[in-house]
Formats: structure tokens, C-alpha cells, sequence
């Protein structure tokens, strides 16, 4: 687990290669389209006062990948970014997050400010200690922890692995899904979580990892006085609360809450503050796993695009640390509300009348499924206009 370094592999033209909900391949050069694109919308947008010394856990890829870019342009901050990526093997490309980091990595040099990037598994002891040491020697102190970090299992700190589960708790839960092999709406019917699968789904997604970060940033002496700390979350309407809420996801996202204010008393002598940011429902690769959640999501595209209230992951980073943050715009919990334009009842309601329209026939017409497959192409480098696909590149 080294800082991350980029070799000459080999040349082909790439492909998308979709499988289920994964693409299996990634465009160099759309990754860094991407990155280009949300830079340039942060520059466009402006700068404000904020923390200059930021480490970002999770941070190749969508929100995390947002928040890299919101604070460095946003800010003028120099980061740290830990993510566990794939590199090319010569044969096959890296993982668009490796491509997201290296494109951020140069354009950011290019400006002017740090950009030092750690690859290896977040959750382990042995990261936590390489980030340290470069902290301790490039910066002294970090003055904001984004955590962002996004796994389907983790290895604990006594060696044993657990996985997280999309389940429900108490009783399944039927309803319709899309089917994103074929596009058809079916139905679908999530089961119910054990005990087991419940904690382990709280050790995988919940906080205690952002604890360990910052017990172990603390205890290093590496955490500035009155530093911020934020970690994402989701809530959803009522229509995914079986699932989201209510279910082995909701279990460790109240966790994650928990540990928000958990962390903020522990260090109310060193002025931290922890926060969550509750964010709106977007494409990202850990939401088109979830059932029911994809085509939920094509609908709220459809209606928050016809409302002039849509956004991707930097428009709602961009607002989280320029807007939000620096006025500390929280809720009654103190938490972030980045999904307050998606919870207006003007949006919720049309959703609610198109769910129980919505078929095979029609999701073409009442959805926003092209913009859905759009996001989810982006994500990998893919669909961007002025990328030439059939070009060979360097992988």
C-alpha cells in the first residue's frame, strides 16, 4: 500500500463492457473528461474561506471523488486521498477511479496545490499509519476528514472479514425494480436480514472505521484543533424505507449518525465538529446495486430535471462545502440536508403519481432511464461527447 504511481501499460481501443450493474471496463480518457468537467465547474462557481489541509477517505469516485475537487477548488486546499483501486495489468484497463485519480492528481499540480493519493484498503491499520506519517511530515495537522469510503465488505482489525447485505428487518419487502440487463420493470422481493447480517452490515457501512480514522488521527497528534469531520449518508422518501431507512442499511447509517455526534463530544476539548451530509439519490456504483433504488432514480431524474432542480455529485459537493458548511446550514440534528431539493413535496408527490404508472412499455416516456444509463456510463469514462472512442489510448 504505496502512494499511487502511474506506469506505461499498453495501447488499445476500450470498450464498455456492462455486466448487470458494473461496467468491467474504464476510458482513460473519458475519466479524465470527467474530472476536467467538474473541475471547471467549481472554478466557474467560485471560492470561499474554508479548511486548507483536507484528507479525503474514499476518494476516486463519485462523492468522494466530488468532495476532492469541491474543496481543493472550493478552498484552496491541499488533500490526501485514500481509495483501493486496480491498476492495468496490460491487458485489461485500471478501475475508472485509478484514471479519476491520476486525471485529478495532474490537474491539480498543474494549478498549484497538493495532490497525494494512498492506495490499499481504508479500513486497515496499515493505511492509517502510511497517511499519518505523510500528514505528519507534508502538512503537521489536517484541519478536515471527508469520510467517503464505500465497501461491500471489510477486513476488521482481528483479521476477520464481514460482508453487508441489502435487506430488509422485520419482513420482506415486495416492489417494483428495474431489471437494468433489459430495462424491464419487475418485481422484486428483498428478504429479511438475521441478527448476523445486521451487525456485519453496521461493521461494513456504519462508523466505526471514521471512528478508528479519528481516534487514530487524535492520537497521532495529526488532527487540528477545531477541525471538521463529515461523513454521507441517505434517507430517502417513504417509497425505499424498507430497504434504505428502515433496513440493514439504514441500521448502519444510524450508526454513522451515532458516531457523528459520538465523535463530537469525545474531542469537544480539541473543538471538533462531526457532521453527516445527507445526500440526494444519484447514480453512483454502490446505488445501482440496491433494489428498487435505480428505478426510483430515473424517475426523480425526470422530475428534478423538468423542475430545474437536478444535480450530480459536484453540484451537491460544490454547494455542501462553499454553501452549506462555511454558514454550518444544518437541520435539528445537526446534519446537512443536500437532499432538501429532492424531499420538496412539489418532486416527491410526482414521483409517487409516476411509480404506479411506470411499466415496461412506458419507462422510456414518464423516466429519465436514458439519463439514468447516461450517469452510469459517465462514471466508468464512457458517453462523454468529445472523447474519440475509437481511438486507441493508453491504458
Amino acid at each position: 500500500m504505496e502512494m499511487i504511481s502511474y506506469e506505461m501499460e499498453a495501447v488499445m481501443v476500450v470498450e464498455a463492457k456492462v455486466k448487470g450493474f458494473i461496467c468491467t471496463t474504464a476510458h482513460p480518457e473519458g475519466c479524465k473528461e470527467s474530472v476536467r468537467r467538474q473541475i471547471a465547474y467549481c472554478k466557474q462557481k467560485g471560492t470561499t474561506d474554508g479548511p486548507k489541509k483536507v484528507l479525503v477517505i474514499g476518494a476516486s469516485t463519485g462523492y468522494g471523488l466530488a468532495s476532492r475537487i469541491a474543496v481543493t477548488y472550493g478552498y484552496g486546499a491541499d488533500t490526501i486521498g485514500v481509495s483501493f483501486e486496480k491498476e492495468s495489468n496490460g491487458r485489461r484497463t485500471a478501475t475508472a477511479g485509478w484514471y479519476n485519480t491520476k486525471a485529478f492528481e495532474e490537474f491539480a499540480t498543474a494549478d498549484g496545490y497538493s495532490a497525494k493519493s494512498f492506495n490499499g484498503d481504508g479500513f486497515s491499520q496499515e493505511m492509517k499509519a502510511q497517511v499519518i506519517e505523510e500528514i505528519k511530515k507534508e502538512w503537521g495537522k489536517a484541519d478536515m476528514v471527508v469520510y467517503s469510503l464505500a465497501a461491500p465488505r471489510r477486513t476488521l482489525p482481528d483479521g476477520t472479514s464481514v460482508s453487508s447485505v441489502l435487506k430488509t428487518i422485520g419482513n420482506e419487502f415486495k416492489n417494483k425494480t428495474i431489471d437494468l440487463r433489459t430495462n424491464e420493470i419487475k418485481e422484486v422481493t428483498v428478504p429479511v436480514a438475521n441478527e448476523e447480517e445486521i451487525q456485519n452490515t453496521v461493521s461494513v457501512m456504519g462508523g466505526e472505521d471514521w471512528q478508528a480514522w479519528i481516534d487514530a488521527l487524535a492520537e497521532a497528534g495529526v488532527l487540528a484543533d477545531n477541525a471538521v469531520t463529515l461523513a454521507y449518508s441517505y434517507i430517502g422518501p417513504e417509497l425505499t424505507h424498507a430497504i434504505y431507512k428502515d433496513g440493514t442499511i439504514g441500521q448502519a447509517k444510524k450508526h454513522l449518525y451515532d458516531t457523528s455526534v459520538a465523535l463530537t463530544k469525545k474531542y469537544a476539548d480539541r473543538g471538533l465538529q462531526a457532521y453527516i451530509s445527507v445526500n440526494k439519490a444519484l447514480v453512483t456504483q454502490s446505488s445501482s446495486a440496491i433494489p428498487v433504488v435505480p428505478l426510483y432514480i430515473s424517475l426523480l431524474y425526470k422530475v428534478m430535471k423538468e423542475e430545474g432542480l437536478h444535480e450530480g455529485c459536484i453540484e451537491q459537493m460544490q454547494r455542501l462545502f462553499v454553501e452549506k458548511l462555511p454558514q454550518r446550514e444544518v437541520d435539528g440534528q445537526s446534519m446537512f440536508r443536500l437532499d432538501d431539493w429532492e424531499m420538496k413535496d412539489c418532486v416527491q408527490s410526482k414521483i409517487a403519481d409516476l411509480w404506479t404508472k411506470v411499466t415496461s412499455e412506458n419507462i422510456k416516456e414518464i423516466s429519465d432511464i436514458d439519463g439514468y444509463w447516461e450517469d452510469f456510463y459517465q462514471m466508468f469514462g464512457f458517453h462523454f461527447d468529445n472523447v474519440d472512442y475509437a481511438a486507441d489510448v493508453e491504458i
